[in-house]
């Protein structure tokens, strides 16, 4: 190994598809490459994951954020329905400014949509 140069890290991710991932969600995005895309695109600040400017990386990485967005909206109503929070200690947890109650309240009326439910 050179002088100045660190190892890479290596990462193993692994799980059981019937209880952690009942909706394959996780495999979807794995085996799409959504996951690698968007680790990609979070480690490399300067070029964002377009080695190449890539649509297919931009796309992946794109469709991975949404799933993750509605997920955590998802956990939002979770926490609101089922936990009882207030929508201050929502916004301290999720976004770490409890002053963003609004936003929290938005992310709940999405996880409920995406729940079929009003």
């Amino acid at each position: 190994m050179s002088a100045g140069r660190r190892p890479v890290p290596a990462s193993e991710i692994t799980w059981d598809p019937k209880s952690d991932d009942p909706q394959g969600y996780l495999a979807t995005a794995i085996e799409g490459d959504q996951l690698a895309y968007a680790l990609e695109a979070l480690g490399d600040p300067d070029d964002v994951g377009l080695k190449g400017a890539s649509p297919e990386i931009a796309l992946q990485a794109a469709v991975c954020t949404a799933l993750l967005e509605r997920r955590s909206a998802l956990q939002v109503v979770r926490l609101r329905d089922d936990h009882k929070l207030s929508w201050r200690r929502i916004a301290a947890a999720i976004l770490d400014a409890p002053e963003k109650q609004s936003s929290v309240r938005r992310m709940y009326d999405s996880g409920r949509r995406n729940l079929g439910t009003p």
